[in-house]
C-alpha cells in the first residue's frame, strides 16, 4: 500500500478507507481538485505495475480494466460506503470477520492497528468524543453490516459509476458533467409513439 499512499499524497488526495480483495481494490477518497483522483490512480498504476513487473519478470498491463469512480454525498452515504468497502473480503468469505482481513482499513478504524497515511473524514468525529468511543462505534457498524438492499445498491453504484446521494446532490453534480450519474428511466419518454403508432 506504500505506492497508494505516495501517489495519493503527491496528488492531494485524502484516503479514508480501502480494501484489497480477490474482487479488486476499493478506495474511499476525497481529492482536493477535480483532476486529483485521475492523477493519483494513474500514478498508482505506474508505480505498482512497474514494481510488480520488475519483481516477476513480466511486461505489459496488469489491471483488467480502467478504474471506475462513484460520487458519494458524505453525510448520507459515507459510513455505508466505508462499511461496504471494509466488508468486501467478508462477502467473498463469509466465515471471515472484516477485522481479520489485514488488507483493509477495518483494523485501523476499530483501533487494532494504525495506518498513518489514512485521513479521518470529519464525519468520523460524530461517532464519539474519544478514540475509544469512535473505534467501538465503528466496530459495531461492521458487526451489524449492511442489509441485502444496501449491498446491492452500493455494488451497482460502484460497478456502473452511479452517484450516491440525495436528489439535490445528484442534480448539482449532474450539472457539472455530461456523464450520466444515475440510471435513466426505463421505457419511452412521455408523449413518444412506437413505430407502429407512427404508421397510423
Amino acid at each position: 500500500m506504500r505506492d497508494l499512499a505516495e501517489s495519493a499524497a503527491v496528488h492531494g488526495v485524502a484516503v479514508h478507507g480501502f480494501a484489497l480483495s480477490g474482487a479488486g481494490l476499493y478506495l474511499l477518497m476525497t481529492p482536493q481538485d477535480v483532476s486529483g483522483l485521475s492523477l493519483a490512480m494513474q500514478g498508482l498504476g505506474r508505480r505498482y505495475v512497474g514494481s510488480f513487473n520488475r519483481r516477476h519478470g513480466r511486461h505489459g498491463a496488469l489491471w483488467e480494466s480502467r478504474f471506475t469512480a462513484t460520487l458519494v454525498e458524505a453525510h448520507t452515504y459515507f459510513f455505508d460506503m466505508l462499511t461496504w468497502i471494509e466488508t468486501s473480503a467478508q462477502r467473498e468469505t463469509p466465515s471471515l470477520k472484516a477485522t481479520d482481513w489485514q488488507w483493509s482499513s477495518a483494523r485501523h478504524h476499530v483501533g487494532l492497528e494504525r495506518v498513518p497515511w489514512l485521513t479521518e473524514h470529519p464525519l468520523c468525529w460524530t461517532l464519539g468524543n474519544t478514540p475509544f468511543e469512535r473505534d467501538l462505534a465503528h466496530r459495531d457498524r461492521l458487526n451489524r453490516g449492511l442489509n441485502a438492499d444496501q449491498v446491492d445498491q452500493l455494488t451497482q453504484a460502484m460497478r456502473l459509476g452511479w452517484a450516491l446521494g440525495t436528489d439535490d446532490f445528484i442534480a448539482r453534480q449532474q450539472a457539472r458533467t455530461s456523464r450520466p450519474l444515475r440510471p435513466r428511466p426505463r421505457g419511452r419518454p412521455r408523449g413518444s409513439k412506437s413505430s407502429m403508432d407512427s404508421r397510423k
